[in-house]
Parts: structure tokens; C-alpha cells; sequence
């Protein structure tokens, strides 16, 4: 094998979710790979509801037999005193067994002292690999398990004594990345209820209370609204939220979760709660996400998906990180808003868009946000183009669409040196809205502004130093090939810019750039 120690490949820890009951925490502690080690039989076809077999093995067996990785479990033992690891190990944090009457004393767990276990482990896991100063550490973590990798690295009053907190300072500072599953970084809100009331205490229901979570995270005394920030403890830009958007196929307590959550959830985790923003160095940043059509756990859970290993490892071993936003430059209206407007009348309206990302030739999104499954991003008429004091509009706000790992360890056709992805780009039709009043003529609401697939080839430098080039094809014109150059425009920051024309001359209709950020990951 070659260099274990090589980067990116360090050891990955991985921390489970909420077990709700005692029941569940047997269950939990009975299983060496807490999860991990599940797989999946099925896919869903979205738009005829039929299941298509595809054999998923489970993020474990993929990471072992694509990537080299073992587990630390030898003789029935896990990390055996005195035993050393390879720095290409998987470590489940057993945090449960704690709470287990089998293994522990079956008394409570605070969410804090499941912090400080990971603390320790993170460093016994550097001694065993012996890692110097260069050692670093992956957190992979599933629903509560990623507020517990939040907990180590923003709680700043968590170390109980000198030496304690001498401990927890060090294992924040080789933690290289985390990686979450449908973690309710922002809390877990409810139909009738609204957030998880603080008096939920049996089982530890209010971990998910926002007044609770802001204390074990550190946030400042008197915080209130979100808690889904990192406060400056760590980069948000090198912390990777996946998120569900599935409700349909979680089913909890006899089917009863669905109904008490909603739509526009994982099952239990609202999409707006599921990603972590924070100031760094200076700038407030958002966490790269994507989001896929998986529910929250069960046999299409989002763990257990071959979309969130995908996600996984290219955020972890990538080569190339794209981050792509669409530029609007006009928006025609209707003839009769457009008169409307012209008149001095307010005309407000609101545009909804669909991005599905996937690596060609392959069956499972990367991302996937759709307007049916309640998961499209959308933005208003005024954001996108923005007043001049002069008069005229100028482009606004431009929607961020998806952020991708694009990786030459991972591509799906190695025949070829390119690494090609898709992108199906949908604007939908808005209503429009004079003075209060809806407007019907000259448009169909629900229809498209402009829907394509933009098929894209990224071709790696041919030497080093080169820069990487970048070629794209309308569906629409030439299928499933890519036949023009775009331009890259190398930034100060060392990001290359790519513009691809988004544009459909009708009324209504839209003229717009997909940007292209790239930027090399994984660089030493």
C-alpha cells in the first residue's frame, strides 16, 4: 500500500446520532460499527415512486475497499492498550456505552461530557498513529453526533479543570474537517410546537432546544435566534453539511414523526436547520451543503446513501471544490406586468430554482434541490436585480445554486482524463403580484423561464502549475456532449471564474451567467 500517512487520507472518527429510548441504546451499543456498517438495497424513481435495485455496501466496506481504510477492532478489542493504528482508520465513537446498563452504569449522558470523550479520544487516537505536528483528523458525524463535534470545538468553558481544557484545546487543533448527516445544527422544530421545548428533559429531548444548545455551544450568555453558528471556532468553509430533504420515507415512532415535523424536512430535521454559517477571518462564510432527496434514517436514509458517500469523500479527498451562482443581468415580465411596472406600479414576485448536480454516468444526484420535493431555492425580483437611483436595475444578489468536490480518486469513467459533471438548471415562472393583486395574463404560473441541462467537463492541467480548463454543452443542442470552451478568469484569490450564458428571450423570460468558481482542495 502506498503511504498511509500520504494526505488527504487521515483518520476518520466517526460520532452516531440520537438513541430516544434505553431500548435504543442497547441496540446501539450491540452494533461494533454504531451505523456505520449499514447499507442500502434501494433508490427511489422520483417521479414514478417505483424502487430500482442498487446495492449500496455501506460508507464503512466503500471507505475500506476504495480508499484503503481498516477499522482499529483487533483480538475483540478496540483500540488495545499499547496497540498502534494505521493513520488510514475508521474509529467509532462509542459514546453510549456510558448509558448502556450492559457497559456502563445506565445513568444519563450529558451531551457535554460526550464532547470531552471525543476530546480524548481525537488524541489517543494521534498517539496511536504517532502523528506529530503535521497529524490531522476527519469528524464524520450523523444527526446529534455533529452537535457533539460542535460542542468539543466551540465550547470554550468545557474542560472542567487546566489540564482538561489543555486536552480539549489540543484536539481542536487537528481537526481538520467535519462532515455532517442531517445534524439539526439550528435545532429540531415541530408542527404544533415550534422548537423542542426546553422541558423536554426525559432522554435528553432538550438537546434540541435552542436555548439549551446555545449553552453547551458556547455561544454567548443572553444569545438568542439561531444557534446554527460556529462562532469563530472553526472555518465554516471546511464544514460540509449534507442535507435531507425526504420526509416521505422516515418513519419513527409508527409513522408519527412525518406527520409532527413536515414537509420541507429530512423526516425530523427542517432543511433550514440543517447548515452552519460564522464570521472567519473576518467574513461571514456559509458552509458548503448539498442537499439530496434522502430522508433522515431507515432504508432511504441519507447515511446509508450512496449520494451522501459521494459527498462524503469528495469533501474529504477531492482535488477541486465549484461552487456555482447564477448572475441575472434581466428579467423580462409579461406584457401586462411589464406595463404595470412601467406605470410606477410595485410588482413583487419571487423565482424559484432547481439545480440537480451528478457526475455524468452516474444513477444518484451529488445535489439535488427541486421545486416537487419542496427543496428549490428561490429569491425575489427585487434581490436579483436591484434599483438604480438613476433608474434602470442592475443584477442583485446572486443565488448560490451548489458547491461540489469534483476528485480524479473518485471519477466514475476512468477511461477518461476529464472529470465530467452535469448540471439541470430550471427557472420557474413566478406569480406576479400589482399592488397586492395577482396577475394572470400572458404567462403560465409553474411553468419555466429556462430549463436545460448544462453538460461540463473539467480537464486537469497537463503539466504542473497548468490550470485547469473547462468545457460545456447545452443538452438542449448537442446532448450529452460538450462542445465550446468557457473562459476562465484566474481571481486575486487565486479562484478561477468560469461563465456559462443562462438565457431565454421570451416574455417572460431571462438573460443570466451560471458562475463557476474553482478552486484547488486538498492542496498541502
Amino acid at each position: 500500500m502506498a503511504d498511509e500517512q500520504a494526505h488527504p487520507y487521515h483518520p476518520i472518527v466517526y460520532v452516531r446520532g440520537y438513541a430516544g429510548t434505553q431500548h435504543a441504546i442497547e441496540e446501539a451499543t450491540s452494533d461494533p460499527y454504531m451505523g456505520l456498517n449499514a447499507g442500502s438495497c434501494r433508490l427511489r424513481q422520483l417521479w414514478t415512486g417505483d424502487v430500482v435495485r442498487h446495492f449500496f455496501e455501506s460508507p464503512l466496506v466503500r471507505l475500506m475497499k476504495e480508499h484503503g481504510y481498516l477499522d482499529v477492532f483487533n483480538g475483540g478489542e478496540a483500540l488495545a492498550m499499547g496497540r498502534k493504528v494505521p493513520a488510514r482508520s475508521v474509529v467509532i465513537y462509542r459514546y453510549y456505552d456510558t448509558v448502556s446498563r450492559d457497559f456502563g452504569d445506565g445513568s444519563d449522558g450529558e451531551i457535554e461530557g460526550y464532547a470531552r470523550g471525543l476530546a480524548r479520544l481525537i488524541l489517543d487516537v494521534r498517539d496511536r498513529v504517532g502523528g506529530g505536528e503535521g497529524f490531522r483528523v476527519y469528524l464524520v458525524a450523523h444527526s446529534m453526533g455533529g452537535l457533539i463535534c460542535r460542542c468539543m470545538l466551540q465550547n470554550g468553558s468545557l474542560g472542567g479543570d487546566e489540564a482538561e481544557r489543555r486536552v480539549i484545546a489540543e484536539a481542536r487543533g487537528v481537526v481538520d474537517k467535519v462532515f455532517t448527516y442531517a445534524t439539526p445544527h439550528d435545532g429540531i422544530d415541530l408542527r404544533l410546537l415550534g422548537n423542542v421545548p426546553g422541558l423536554l428533559s426525559t432522554n435528553h429531548v432538550d438537546t434540541f432546544n435552542r436555548e439549551r444548545m446555545a449553552r453547551y455551544l458556547g455561544l454567548p450568555a443572553g444569545h438568542s435566534g439561531s444557534v446554527a453558528t460556529l462562532n469563530g471556532a472553526f472555518d465554516p468553509e471546511r464544514f460540509f453539511c449534507l442535507v435531507g430533504t425526504n420526509d416521505r420515507d422516515y418513519e419513527v415512532a409508527m409513522g408519527m414523526s412525518r406527520r409532527v415535523v413536515g414537509p420541507m424536512s429530512d423526516g425530523l430535521v427542517k432543511i433550514e436547520n440543517a447548515c452552519v454559517s460564522g464570521r472567519w477571518e473576518g467574513q461571514e462564510r456559509h458552509s458548503p451543503r448539498a442537499f439530496v432527496h434522502r430522508s433522515h434514517s431507515g432504508p432511504y436514509g441519507i447515511t446509508n446513501s450512496e449520494e451522501g458517500y459521494q459527498n462524503m469523500v469528495r469533501f474529504l479527498f477531492g482535488d477541486v471544490r465549484v461552487d456555482g451562482e447564477l448572475e441575472v443581468s434581466s428579467l423580462t415580465l409579461p406584457p401586462e406586468v411589464e406595463k404595470k411596472r412601467d406605470e410606477g406600479r410595485r410588482i413583487r414576485a419571487s423565482y424559484h430554482f432547481e439545480t440537480v448536480v451528478r457526475v455524468r454516468g452516474a444513477m444518484w444526484d451529488l445535489h439535488r434541490r427541486v421545486t416537487a420535493e419542496g427543496s428549490a431555492s428561490f429569491a425575489a425580483y427585487d434581490e436579483l436585480l436591484v434599483e438604480q437611483p438613476g433608474g434602470g436595475r442592475a443584477p442583485g444578489r446572486r443565488p448560490h445554486l451548489f458547491s461540489t468536490y469534483l476528485s480524479c480518486r473518485s471519477r466514475v469513467n476512468t477511461e477518461r482524463v476529464s472529470l465530467g459533471f452535469s448540471v439541470d438548471l430550471g427557472v420557474l415562472v413566478p406569480q406576479y403580484e400589482c399592488d397586492g393583486f395577482l396577475m394572470f395574463r400572458d404567462h403560465y404560473d409553474g411553468g419555466y423561464l429556462f430549463r436545460d441541462k448544462i453538460n461540463i467537463e473539467a480537464i486537469p492541467p497537463e503539466e504542473e502549475g497548468g490550470e485547469w480548463r473547462l468545457r460545456y454543452g447545452y443538452d438542449s443542442k448537442t446532448p450529452n456532449r460538450t462542445s465550446r470552451e468557457a473562459t476562465g478568469e484566474a481571481g486575486a484569490d487565486g479562484r478561477i471564474r468560469f461563465r456559462i450564458p443562462v438565457q431565454q428571450r421570451t416574455r417572460p423570460g431571462i438573460e443570466a451567467v451560471l458562475v463557476l468558481t474553482a478552486r484547488a482542495w486538498n492542496e498541502v
